[in-house]
């Protein structure tokens, strides 16, 4: 009984090295090797294409995706998409607030996510632009250790703002304290 369609179908050079579990490994030419996949019920697998005899390993093909996209899945999963979490200041923020909201932001930056900082005009609050670039520059140096200020603050409507990014110093020792 011929299998369906083989992976060793498509390799087309003379000879092959051959590697893996169930095999003595070693360079064979491509039909023994098919053979030998062939035998076993499996599949010749070009591992290598670029080496000098292509390397190829007898396996099932099939498990070999399955077992692949699991991986990738599992990856995906572990790999925590990164938010955006946002500080807002008026541009009378008291200093005891401010220092509140550092903290909060030095939390959010320890986690990995983004931090937007941004002082929101009100009415004729909005002559004091000094002030809200005073106290997002302000904001910006007391991060400095744990993030990374990606723009100066700009306005944007009513709102002056500006991006923070986590070090990834601070998130490996994150990572490190929660191993430990």
């Amino acid at each position: 009984m011929e299998p369906e369609h083989r992976i060793n179908d498509r390799i087309r050079v003379p000879q092959v090295r051959l590697v893996g579990d169930n095999v003595t490994v070693g360079v064979y030419p491509t039909d023994q090797a098919r053979r030998m996949a062939f035998d076993q019920g499996l599949d010749l697998v070009e591992i290598s294409p670029t080496a000098d005899p292509p390397v190829c390993k007898i396996i099932d093909y099939n498990k070999f995706l399955y077992e692949k996209k699991r991986k990738e899945k599992e990856m995906k999963a572990k790999s925590k998409a990164s938010e955006v979490k946002e500080v807002r200041f008026t541009p009378n923020t008291d200093d005891h607030d401010f220092d509140f909201k550092v903290k909060h932001a030095l939390k959010f930056l320890e986690e990995g996510n983004k931090v937007k900082a941004y002082v929101q005009f009100k009415g004729r609050a909005i002559m004091f632009k000094e002030r809200g670039e005073l106290i997002l520059l302000k904001f910006a140096e007391r991060l400095a250790e744990h993030g990374v200020l990606e723009g100066m603050p700009k306005m944007e409507g009513k709102r002056m703002l500006t991006m923070f990014a986590p070090k990834p110093a601070s998130a490996k020792k994150k990572k490190e304290g929660g191993a430990a």
